[in-house]
């Protein structure tokens, strides 16, 4: 290429002819630096705002996740008359434990768990060689008083036949006569001694002081007896229980007290007896409500000629008692139990929780009558975490349950 075909092309360019970029490149770069920017700044705007929503919806989560969820029902009403049932506890008419009134080693033994006996049979024989070793001497010793009465009671009659003739003082006249006198205070001693241990030695054979059942027996042959029950080394040998009839006592509120009267029909039920009724009558009361559960112990004596109840069982007692007006139930697992007494957690039309304590009437099973404390329409809350506060606010999931029973 020649000269001048490059000298046209110099003078073209761009560039001024001390090598400086013109004014209007300049111009382009610092619009393409001034977006750039701008740019960057929307974005880190946009972050900030996102992450500001991000928080925000998260506060909302977490606020709405500290408020507890519960579900609730209402409670159910016990329309109309319907029966008093309560659960009591069923106990021998009569519970004995048989001691041994004697010392020894048993040597055998007649009655065993399970075995009804009637009064007077024999239960147990004590082999005690001491007692029979201090009745064979005090016999010994009766005879010998008695040998020496009869002696003392001839020498004082001859001295009063002696002092008749003046043969002899009155002194020893009464000296005698006194002899003779002690004497015969010694036999009576002696045959008190001897009548004590006849009773020690009859001692060792143990009767059935009445009829029943006998339901503990703690003695083996060659066992250690030692009398009475003195100590806690000390245990009985028998325990005795008459079974029939049986007594069954039952705790009956306050609020129900004034429908139990003596002679009243009772029946029991028991899970392993369905369909049975066992009745008898409500025998007596203690008369007088015990200031601690605020209940009347009552007690229904029931007969038993069958043996078919046990002592120490659990029974519903239906009372023939007919109650009127209209009482709630609340299912037990809506209770909460407090040191202030049993609650239930009522929820407000704020959604906050309202704790009412509650009077408990009978037991139903899965729910409990309550006397006082709610009103028909009081939700409650059921499942309550121990948690729950007075004025805590909820969320209600379940503002009525399926199965709930509205009154």
């Amino acid at each position: 290429m020649s000269e001048k075909s490059i000298e046209p092309e110099l003078q073209g360019s761009s560039r001024a002819p001390n090598g400086e970029v013109p004014a209007r490149g300049r111009g382009k770069m610092v619009k393409w630096f001034a977006v750039f920017g701008l740019v960057l700044v929307a974005l880190a705007v946009y972050e900030l705002l996102e992450r500001r929503t991000e928080e925000h919806v998260l506060a909302q989560q977490t606020e709405r996740m500290a408020v507890p969820f519960v579900a609730v029902i209402h409670a159910a009403p016990v329309n109309g008359e319907s029966d008093l049932v309560l659960p009591g506890n069923l106990q021998s008419y009569v519970d004995s434990p048989i001691y041994a009134r004697t010392n020894g080693y048993l040597k055998k033994w007649y009655k065993d768990i399970g075995s009804r006996v009637n009064k007077g049979d024999l239960l147990a024989e004590i082999d005690s060689p001491e007692v029979d070793e201090q009745l064979a001497q005090a016999k010994a010793d009766l005879a010998t008083a008695q040998a020496n009465v009869k002696l003392a009671g001839t020498t004082a009659e001859r001295y009063q036949d002696l002092l008749q003739s003046d043969s002899v003082s009155r002194q020893e006249v009464d000296n005698f006569n006194g002899d003779y006198a002690a004497k015969q205070a010694m036999v009576q001693s002696a045959a008190a001694n001897v009548s004590r241990l006849e009773d020690l030695e009859s001692f060792k054979r143990v009767y059935a002081p009445f009829s029943g059942v006998i339901t503990q027996r703690n003695v083996d042959p060659g066992t250690l007896i030692n009398a009475g029950n003195g100590g806690t080394s000390t245990k009985e040998m028998f325990d005795l229980a008459q079974t029939d009839p049986l007594r069954v006592y039952v705790s009956v509120p306050q609020t129900y007290a004034p429908y139990i009267r003596n002679g009243m029909k009772a029946c029991l039920q028991l899970s392993e007896f369905p369909g049975r009724n066992f009745c008898g009558q409500v025998a007596r009361t203690a008369g007088a409500v015990d200031p601690n559960t605020r209940t009347l112990l009552t007690e229904v004596d029931v007969p038993n000629s069958a043996g078919t109840l046990l002592q120490g069982e659990y029974a519903q007692v239906h009372f023939d008692a007919k109650m009127s007006g209209e009482r709630l139930t609340v299912p037990n697992n809506a209770l909460l139990f407090r040191p202030e007494g049993t609650m239930v957690a009522v929820v407000g039309q704020d959604n906050r929780i309202n704790l009412k304590k509650l009077v408990i009437g009978r037991d139903l099973g899965t729910s409990v009558e309550v006397l006082e404390g709610v009103a028909p329409g009081d939700a409650f809350v059921i499942n309550p975490p121990d948690s729950l506060e007075q004025g805590e606010k909820v969320n209600v999931t379940q503002p009525d349950s399926a199965n709930s029973r509205r009154p």
